[in-house]
């Protein structure tokens, strides 16, 4: 039963005013008594966390959790990509010369998804990743490579349920629901990582200060579960091995390399 409440609150609202709601109840006082109903119904891993369940004062605070620093090790090659986030990887593919990607069946428009005709452009037949977190996941966001941030901007107003069935069935939800983008140049070229909200508008906290990103480095969090999308220029990424999707995956685990030019790739 509280399964199907928690499902109803996080993973399916959408309005203005339910969402108002549910984000003063989730930072309110009161809400630290399903605090532990919560964690139980999600399967949380409290061995990872880095307090104590009975620390978390309020269900915002569970949620945007932060974890202790041994239990993620990030790949140090010096081209590989890792994952941003613990998630399950729902797609990867090519990006069409008409900017669509198709995810689940759905074909989505990087140009809605970005809304910069010039910032599009370098992405055509390029990869696009999608990442999925959901309720029970770490929410923070790290760096998938190292780079220097070209610009980062956000869209969007409403946010709709971004899991497997909110892609499937939803309308343009990855590239209508509100959005933070942020593009960054690498020695081999641009990519961009679409934070993409599920709950409501400003659910994504940037915590990154500067221009200059480290692997791994923590850029923003996710307030309740959402999705990133990786956008890669043409020919600059190289997944290892096929990826069988979903696939589970964790902050700092090599999806891939970048390719420079002169790797003759």
């Amino acid at each position: 039963m509280l399964k199907h409440v928690y499902r109803l609150m996080i993973e399916l609202t959408n309005g203005r005013w339910t969402s108002v709601i549910l984000r003063r109840f989730a930072r309110s006082r009161v809400s630290r008594f399903v605090v532990p109903s919560f964690a139980k119904i999600y399967k949380l891993n409290q061995d990872e966390m880095e307090k104590d369940l009975h620390e978390y004062h309020t269900l915002h605070d569970l949620f945007i959790r932060t974890l202790k620093k041994e239990v993620r090790i990030v790949d140090k090659n010096e081209n590989s990509v890792v994952s941003p986030v613990d998630a399950v990887i729902e797609d990867v593919g090519s990006i069409k010369e008409t900017s669509e990607m198709l995810v689940k069946g759905k074909s989505y428009s990087i140009q809605e998804m970005l809304g910069n005709n010039q910032t599009v452009t370098k992405y055509l037949n390029g990869t696009y990743m999608v990442l999925y977190l959901s309720p029970s996941h770490y929410h923070r966001i790290h760096s998938p490579v190292e780079g220097t941030i070209v610009k980062q901007w956000t869209l969007g107003s409403k946010s709709y349920p971004v899991n497997k069935m909110g892609l499937k069935y939803g309308v343009r939800t990855l590239a209508k629901n509100y959005r933070m983008i942020t593009e960054v140049h690498t020695a081999s070229g641009h990519i961009a990582i679409v934070k993409v909200g599920a709950m409501f508008v400003n659910s994504i906290e940037k915590t990154h200060k500067g221009m200059n990103l480290q692997k791994g480095e923590e850029m923003a969090y996710f307030s309740f579960g959402s999705t990133v999308v990786l956008l890669f220029e043409q020919g600059i990424f190289h997944l290892d091995t096929p990826i069988h999707t979903p696939k589970d995956i964790r902050i700092g685990e090599k999806i891939g390399v970048l390719i420079k030019e002169d790797d003759g790739a």
